[in-house]
């Protein structure tokens, strides 16, 4: 997915929502690369299910990470989700996740 010069650090799709940690490069605004996240995986999700329209809203909230905070820990936070959600027991078990230190 293109992200410009930010990266993906972990992400997780969840049935109604995604979380994603992106460390921002120099170029690129966050609303632009919120943007072309949301179009990428609307247009992917779209394919695999078979319809059309819009997937997400247009707003989104951000936080921005403070120096003294853990990116592994906010990322185990973000991938945990489902598990939080009753929605698997076990990360494994669930394809919609990834992050930077696998």
């Amino acid at each position: 997915m293109l992200l410009g010069d930010a990266r993906m650090l972990a992400w997780v799709l969840m049935p109604d929502h995604a979380h994603w940690l992106l460390q921002l490069g120099e170029c690129d605004e966050l609303a632009s690369i919120v943007m072309r996240l949301k179009s990428a995986s609307a247009r992917r999700a779209h394919r695999v299910i078979g319809k059309t329209g819009s997937l997400w809203s247009r707003a989104y909230h951000d936080h921005a990470v403070r120096k003294e905070e853990d990116l592994r820990a906010i990322a185990r936070y973000i991938v945990c989700n489902p598990i939080r959600a009753g929605i698997t027991r076990h990360i494994g078990n669930y394809p919609f996740w990834n992050a930077h230190w696998l």
